[in-house]
């Protein structure tokens, strides 16, 4: 996700360029690419170019219920701002913020949106991902997987310290 932005830093303050952009990346860091696709704005500011982008894309998550592989979909909302590190005219070297992390544009003023989308999309994919909201997760006793039916397990007898609340819940069921 390379964008050549020298005509960019080269225009005034408020120059705006659109890009669609079409990528296959690598967003969770085990090997599976996905493909990312949108669109975004790089706007030149005083000492920067600002992107903001809508993007898409999806990922093969884990169910945190029942370990199953699934496909989620999501939609990434991108702004950020990339520093150039050299001068556009002279190539001359040029300080960065003093901001811990930022992006920047490297010394051939290409700006590279690959690591941002990255993080955007790690922000975006929830904390437990569920294949489906009724997922029935994996019985404790054996591990089946009870989406694909019951187990044959016994159930356990519930705890005694329990046994008031168990006396209110089928009141209040009546």
């Amino acid at each position: 996700m390379q964008i050549n932005v020298a005509q960019l830093l080269r225009a005034s303050i408020g120059s705006v360029k659109d890009y669609e952009v079409k990528n296959v990346i690598d967003i969770t860091g085990d090997g599976v690419n996905s493909m990312v696709q949108g669109k975004v704005r790089l706007m030149r500011t005083n000492r920067s170019i600002l992107v903001k982008g809508a993007l898409e894309t999806d990922v093969e998550l884990t169910c945190s219920r029942c370990l199953g592989l699934f496909r989620r979909s999501l939609k990434i909302n991108l702004e950020d701002e990339y520093y150039p590190t050299a001068d556009v005219d002279t190539g001359a070297a040029i300080a960065l913020p003093d901001e811990p992390g930022c992006f920047t544009i490297d010394q051939q003023h290409v700006l590279d949106l690959t690591e941002a989308v990255r993080q955007y999309a790690l922000l975006a994919i929830p904390m437990k991902p569920l294949c489906k909201e009724s997922c029935a997760g994996l019985c404790p006793s054996c591990g089946q997987n009870l989406n694909k039916g019951p187990c044959g397990c016994q159930p356990k007898a519930a705890d005694p310290r329990w046994s008031e609340l168990s006396k209110l819940k089928k009141e209040k069921g009546k």
